[in-house]
């Protein structure tokens, strides 16, 4: 699945990848998010909030296979919550996840 780990890494490249709770709770917020990935072992608490936050703002969510320790070799820095604020990117990655 480093097919998605890549894709992200593009993302991040092109200033369209948020990383972190409170900043993906705000692009959320704000709209700016066209979807919200979590990684497996993202704490069930910060995925409840986050999914909570998603379903109130009808943002699609996926759980990527990926650890956090994996998104941490992938991007430079462990992460548990990611947005994407680019159409384009964000069909890619749910393309991505459906065929995996």
């Amino acid at each position: 699945m480093a097919d998605i780990m890549n894709l992200m890494s593009i993302c991040r490249r092109a200033g369209k990848l948020t990383l972190g709770m409170d900043e993906v709770k705000g692009t959320v917020h704000s709209g700016k998010a066209y979807i919200v990935l979590v990684t497996s072992d993202l704490a069930e608490r910060s995925l409840s909030e986050i999914t909570r936050v998603c379903e109130e703002h009808e943002t699609p969510i996926y759980k990527i296979p990926e650890s956090m320790y994996d998104v941490g070799s992938a991007l430079g820095k462990v992460y548990g919550v990611m947005s994407v604020t680019d159409g384009g990117f964000a069909k890619a990655a749910v393309k991505r996840l459906q065929e995996a």
